[in-house]
């Protein structure tokens, strides 16, 4: 089938050669427009691999098949096809050269990986103990207020309604921590 994507769909329909070619949803080309490299064969099903464009078209007439474009040599561009004669020697270097490790952008060197994570877990660390002591400054906070008003209580300093209106102001307090 021709390739929804507008861009692959425009050059199969280039390299089709029809005037006024417009091809439906439904329109097939056989395979054998394609070259054998085309096809990707590694499962059960046979499939074109992504963008290949179809490039065996046997039936067109001469003025419409593409000329092979003769190349042009130079006294330069000869040269540049002929082997150094005399390398430069590489300078010697007292470390021997680090193996890659990928090729890829996203692959770290396990040193850099093994640091990060030390770097986290004291994060982590870090954090729990800023936690912890967070926790610890809240409950001595509530057991001074509770010693005060019992305190007060004692001495008959205290009304039933100061001590509602205190007791929320202190879960005020300690949800703002």
């Amino acid at each position: 089938r021709f390739p929804k994507d507008p861009g692959l769909r425009k050059a199969w329909i280039l390299a089709f050669r029809r005037l006024d070619f417009k091809p439906s949803n439904k329109t097939v080309l056989c395979s054998d427009h394609f070259t054998q490299a085309d096809f990707d064969r590694t499962g059960q099903t046979v499939r074109l691999r992504e963008g290949v464009i179809p490039s065996v078209f046997a039936s067109f007439p001469n003025h419409l098949k593409r000329r092979p474009i003769k190349t042009r040599s130079t006294k330069t561009s000869r040269r540049a096809l002929e082997p150094i004669k005399d390398p430069v020697p590489a300078p010697k270097c007292s470390e021997p050269p680090k193996p890659a490790v990928s090729d890829h952008h996203y692959a770290l060197d396990p040193t850099q990986v093994k640091k990060k994570l030390s770097d986290a877990q004291a994060r982590i660390e870090e954090l729990e103990r800023q936690l912890r002591n967070a926790k610890d400054r809240e409950r001595r906070q509530k057991q001074v207020l509770k010693s005060l008003l019992e305190r007060l209580e004692e001495r008959g300093m205290l009304s039933e309604a100061i001590e509602i209106e205190l007791l929320q102001e202190s879960g005020k307090c300690s949800d703002q921590l």
